[in-house]
């Protein structure tokens, strides 16, 4: 059966080109159903979903909206119900994959829309604010954004192309083969550069134990991906040795993951190991991109692009309250392993970010708030030793074991 596309626009403004982008679809052997999300004028082609039920998904009167003729608002109503609808759609099995063109408000109302899909469904915008920054509108999902070059106005030489090749990548998204490995289960695990000999080691232990690992960039974006799947229920236990986030969402550093990090695994019932990793660390982009009130402080050059600043006493304080807020959430087993050496590369004796009694502040506040039933671990050796690796791997398998029902 050919696959179906979805085709999500506003027909009252971009008719000609939804019409153009769903003849290419036809052309590549695909369906469409095309849904409108338009509302100041009448539609220039006909849906197959009309406007009015997408109002109607978010509880809105379409009248009422019509008459009002205010932009902003039609914009947050239609985000509201294609929200609602697309999804819905996606569980009878309407269609396979997703397609939109716009220009800011399109892709406010079409981005929200595809953030509620499942990982896995196909998902492309063609956008004109695509060359940009584009997270407020892809957040954490695997929404695929294309410039669109020209704006979305009409059709020429430039905006035929860009739209006949989204109409080709989408169909080739949908009738692509996929080899998933779905037969193993999988384990989340976080990483910094600064903790990639403890990953590596570990994450061989865990797939030699008949796991696959996905291995999550604690770049701010990766920390509330690796958040996103395991909310999604795909994640068997969560392996966070590179907490890093935290120091950023305290401190004030670019690769903050939100003050949400951590409660994930906690609020699921997913079986957790969580080490204090690289939270000896605040991430900036290049140094004179580094706050005024921060002149003084430990830096290191990670690279020409980012700086590193050492957090001090009291932030690591305040770093472990607030991991342990999230962790005494915690419906499934889970261990904090504490490596009394050091918890980066670089903070280890001699290097540059050794600072025991800030690292001290940390664990010291983990174990004060902490709730009694959850196990604390300290090691005497750095977070990069195969020792510590070691241990991190056999006691997530045995808090995996335990979280197990009785056969």
């Amino acid at each position: 059966m050919p696959s179906a596309i979805a085709l999500l626009g506003a027909l009252d403004t971009k008719g000609a080109e939804y019409d153009f982008v769903r003849r290419c679809i036809h052309a590549n052997g695909c369906k469409t159903l095309l849904i409108d999300v338009g509302v100041l004028d009448k539609p220039q082609v006909e849906p197959d979903v009309t406007r009015r039920e997408v109002a109607a998904a978010a509880g809105v009167n379409l009248d009422e909206l019509v008459q009002r003729r205010d932009r902003g608002e039609a914009v947050a109503a239609m985000s509201r119900g294609a929200g609602v609808l697309l999804p819905r759609l996606y569980q009878e099995k309407a269609f396979d994959g997703v397609l939109a063109l716009g220009g800011t408000g399109g892709t406010s109302v079409a981005c929200a829309a595809m953030r509620e899909l499942p990982f896995g469904v196909p998902k492309v915008m063609v956008s004109t604010c695509a060359g940009g920054d584009v997270s407020a509108y892809v957040g954490v999902k695997d929404i695929v954004m294309i410039p669109s070059i020209v704006d979305v106005a009409g059709l020429n030489r430039i905006s035929r192309e860009v739209f006949a090749r989204a109409a080709g990548a989408i169909c080739g998204m949908c009738t692509a083969t996929i080899q998933t490995g779905a037969d193993r289960p999988l384990i989340a695990a976080s990483m910094f550069g600064n903790t990639t000999p403890a990953v590596t080691a570990a994450r061989k232990l865990l797939e030699a134990a008949g796991y696959e690992v996905l291995v999550f960039h604690c770049t701010g974006t990766g920390g509330r991906t690796m958040e996103g799947l395991v909310e999604s229920g795909l994640i068997s236990g969560v392996l966070d040795i590179t907490t890093t986030e935290w120091a950023d969402e305290i401190v004030g550093g670019v690769f903050s993951a939100g003050p949400t990090r951590l409660s994930a695994a906690a609020r699921h019932g997913i079986p957790a190991v969580v080490v204090p990793g690289c939270v000896d660390m605040v991430n900036f982009w290049a140094p004179e991109t580094v706050p005024a009130r921060f002149s003084g402080r430990r830096f290191y050059p990670h690279n020409p692009n980012v700086t590193l600043m050492r957090t001090d006493v009291e932030e690591n304080r305040r770093i472990g309250e607030n991991m342990a807020e999230k962790l005494n959430l915690s419906t499934a087993p889970v261990t904090v392993l504490i490596p009394l050496r050091g918890v980066s590369m670089i903070d280890a004796p001699g290097g540059p970010f050794w600072w025991p009694e800030a690292d001290r502040a940390c664990y010291d506040a983990l174990k004060e708030k902490l709730r009694p039933d959850i196990e604390i671990v300290e090691m005497d050796c750095n977070i990069n030793d195969e020792a510590f690796a070691r241990r991190c791997a056999e006691t997530l398998l045995a808090n995996i074991k335990a979280a197990r029902p009785p056969s």
